[in-house]
């Protein structure tokens, strides 16, 4: 395809989506949450969540800060395995190195995922969050990584936190199982 020609075409479709995610969850929400993954807007955060989740580190994580209105925060492979010390769950990541901001116009709307991060841009690691509603105070500031497709009902489920830090009291929802689609 001409390259003009294939540009036009992502403009006007939107993003494109090279791989996705499965996530099965369990716990107060329970089904399959599909994510389409935005290779074309964040290559980096992609490549690092499709590897995450080949390797099986996301499976069994926890939902560990959820906000009424707002988000629902899980990825910490390092603390936020189910069955561990909950309360230092969101504080870790992966063992792979952080990765540098891809910001983009993209806007987080309801069921966009975006990378968690620290105060640095560039610190994100392995964990992400799925918006239940519009947050445009975060465009341009966090990196979009995909959309949610199909699930949102479960997302919607996700057992929400305590207080303004959203933290999961008790028995938090679990990723149980996540793969990598094409």
């Amino acid at each position: 395809m001409h390259k003009a020609l294939a540009a036009a075409l992502v403009l006007v479709a939107g993003p494109v989506a090279a791989a996705g995610i499965t996530i099965e969850v369990e716990g107060e929400a329970k089904g399959t949450i599909a994510i389409d993954l935005f290779e074309d807007v964040a290559p980096g955060h992609v490549a690092q969540i499709t590897e995450l989740a080949t390797e099986g580190a996301y499976d069994n994580v926890v939902f560990h800060r959820v906000i009424e209105g707002f988000m629902a925060q899980t990825g910490d492979v390092e603390f936020g395995v189910m069955g561990g010390d909950m309360r230092l769950a969101g504080r870790g990541g992966s063992e792979r190195p952080d990765l540098k901001a891809e910001f983009s116009d993209q806007s987080f709307e309801r069921g966009v995922v975006g990378m968690a991060r620290s105060q640095s841009p560039d610190s994100a690691n392995s964990q992400f969050f799925i918006m239940f509603a519009p947050a445009p105070h975060l465009n341009g500031q966090y990196t979009v990584v995909g959309e949610v497709t199909a699930g949102m009902d479960v997302v919607d489920a996700i057992k929400r936190g305590a207080g303004r830090g959203g933290a999961v009291l008790g028995q938090p929802d679990v990723m149980k199982k996540v793969t990598v689609t094409e």
